[in-house]
């Protein structure tokens, strides 16, 4: 359960943000997400699992088995976006051992995915506090960027797919997991209906903030379709190989494949950037 501490953190960090106001704004959007996980950090992985019924497991098990599935068998794994480590922590176990490096912008997400990394001995997970919109990386660094729910909470989803792209390999895969806007007017009323009911209704009950998880629908009424998304991947060069539609497209998992360099600069070694990293910033 949440204790005062975590009310009086949104109280002070969410009641007095106007929501609508930072979502229409790429400037001030990362202030108020970030204040959203700080605060809903412990409890994330439960609410996912209740917001969703479950199904939120069997999404992310099905990235999982595209990644375990991708060739050559990826060296590094960027998951940006992190959250509480677990798609992180299930990457660096599958078959190969891949490094995985996981970034997030919140120290509250990122202490519970280094608890969870510690509990399921991940010594092949980095974490680190990194922001999407300029990930910490050279270009052609990684051979699989994967992120669940987390282009959508980006000040500028454009101008992270910009530097996902960048730090991408040639022939390397892009895996997202995501809400999406429908189009169609009528499922859209209701799937935005029941997320804004079930997201008050659970941020209330269990952090007495509604706009914890209330947040969810207002941001998926500014984002974009699961089609718009697909073109903004293609338009930056990376062929959508697969697209796989949940909840008549209000969840959506692309798999899109870079087709060329972004940068005519070389990549460096796996070893080379973790050394880099540890002595920098990553924990």
């Amino acid at each position: 359960m949440s204790g005062p501490r975590d009310c009086d953190v949104a109280g002070a960090r969410l009641g007095s943000l106007g929501l609508e106001a930072h979502l229409r704004d790429p400037h001030i959007k990362q202030r108020f997400v970030t204040a959203v996980f700080e605060v809903v950090a412990q409890r994330y992985d439960r609410f996912t699992t209740v917001f969703s019924y479950g199904m939120d497991r069997g999404w992310k098990r099905e990235l999982l088995e595209r990644l375990a599935a991708t060739r050559p068998v990826p060296g590094l794994v960027l998951d940006v976006a992190c959250g509480t480590g677990d798609l992180a922590v299930a990457a660096a176990q599958l078959p190969g051992g891949p490094l995985v490096l996981g970034l997030d912008v919140s120290r509250s997400m990122l202490r519970t995915a280094h608890a969870r990394r510690h509990a399921n001995g991940g010594k092949r997970v980095h974490l680190a506090a990194g922001d999407m919109m300029q990930l910490p990386l050279a270009d052609g660094s990684a051979d699989v960027v994967t992120v669940g729910y987390g282009i959508r909470n980006a000040p500028d989803p454009y101008g992270a797919l910009d530097e996902i792209t960048r730090v991408l390999r040639r022939d390397g895969y892009l895996l997202v997991l995501d809400f999406y806007r429908p189009r169609n007017p009528v499922w859209r009323a209701l799937f935005l209906g029941y997320l804004g009911i079930a997201g008050r209704m659970l941020g209330w009950l269990w952090h007495r903030d509604p706009v914890a998880y209330g947040y969810i629908a207002a941001s998926i009424e500014h984002y974009l379709s699961w089609q718009e998304f697909g073109d903004a991947l293609a338009s930056r060069g990376l062929a959508v190989e697969r697209v796989s539609r949940k909840l008549l497209g209000g969840i959506c998992l692309h798999v899109a494949r870079k087709l060329a360099e972004s940068s005519s600069r070389p990549s460096p070694r796996t070893a080379q950037l973790l050394n880099a990293a540890r002595s920098t910033h990553w924990t």
